[in-house]
């Protein structure tokens, strides 16, 4: 219980900043899409820059992204097909494509910096890549009904700049280039402008919520299921295997992959669904209850695993 409340105060203060948001929107009518695009187009590409300068890559290092798209994406085609009967609608898409990723970039980064040590904390940004890939192309397709073609979701990734961001920084990392001293500080305080500015999108997400139209029981338990549930205990069954026969990762990996499962839904969710129009009110509802949740979810769950 000690542990608990000590996780509990760490967390915390990251809620304050989506009620920020949402007082910013509200009556200083702060626009989401200039937030939006300086997460994008400027903070994003250089996060994920230094990080994957920053991180020395090996083979295990390398399996971590491919895992997690490879893993959520068969999540959510198997959402595709296994409810599709119970919507006649665009839920089931927007659904699907939530059960297989989650917040692992504005709620993810920001935890890991309060929870990890800064070498790991780079890993964990490294790995988030995975989980913008897996929006653009797999979850974009399952959104979108398939109405959209390869050639129009490969477009879609090459218009994102964190993906040259992503490949720059390997380029310069496997030739040996180091981050200069002077610009790590620099750098650290650009992660937490990140994660700030992405949980304050949260917050601004909030005006417009109508309880009785977009509470939907069945969609909500079926995507806590697979959040809550399914991820952190195939993370955890995935570590005691390493554990016990394989001894392919180490603890740091096994501290990335499990605080992934537990970050909740993602916040894109309902970006790609205002852009499809996939039933965004449901999708921004379930998102925001799951956000809320997590208060006091991360730190049982945290404390469970001991391994913080």
């Amino acid at each position: 219980m000690y542990l608990f409340f000590i996780l509990l105060g760490k967390i915390f203060p990251l809620y304050l900043n989506i009620i920020i948001g949402y007082l910013l929107a509200k009556y200083f009518k702060v626009r989401r899409d200039i937030i939006a695009f300086i997460l994008v187009y400027i903070l994003g590409p250089i996060v994920i820059f230094f990080a994957t300068m920053s991180i020395q890559i090996n083979i295990q290092i390398a399996f971590l992204p491919i895992f997690i798209f490879l893993f959520g994406s068969a999540i959510a085609f198997y959402i595709l097909i296994r409810y599709k009967k119970y919507w006649t609608d665009s839920s089931i898409n927007t659904l699907a494509f939530t059960c297989g990723t989650g917040n692992t970039g504005y709620f993810g980064i920001p935890l890991a910096m309060i929870l990890l040590e800064p070498q790991v904390v780079n890993i964990f940004i490294f790995v988030t890549l995975a989980s913008l890939l897996y929006e653009n192309t797999v979850g974009f397709y399952v959104t979108a009904k398939g109405n959209f073609t390869a050639i129009e979701s490969i477009k879609k990734i090459l218009r994102l700049p964190l993906v040259y961001a992503f490949i720059l920084g390997i380029i310069l990392n496997l030739n040996g280039v180091n981050t200069p001293d002077f610009v790590i500080p620099y750098f650290e305080n650009l992660k937490w402008a990140y994660g700030i500015l992405g949980m304050m999108m949260l917050g601004m997400g909030l005006k417009g919520f109508n309880l009785e139209e977009d509470f939907d029981k069945k969609y909500i338990k079926i995507a806590y299921l697979y959040k809550f549930v399914f991820w952190p205990l195939a993370m955890l069954i995935i570590i005691f295997a390493d554990k016990t026969f394989f001894n392919f990762l180490n603890e740091d990996i096994y501290k990335v992959l499990f605080l992934m499962s537990i970050v909740p839904l993602a916040g894109n969710t309902v970006t790609l669904a205002i852009l499809l129009k996939a039933k965004p009110q449901k999708a921004s509802f379930t998102v925001l209850l799951s956000t809320l949740i997590s208060v006091v979810y991360i730190p049982v769950v945290l404390a469970l695993y001991g391994g913080f």
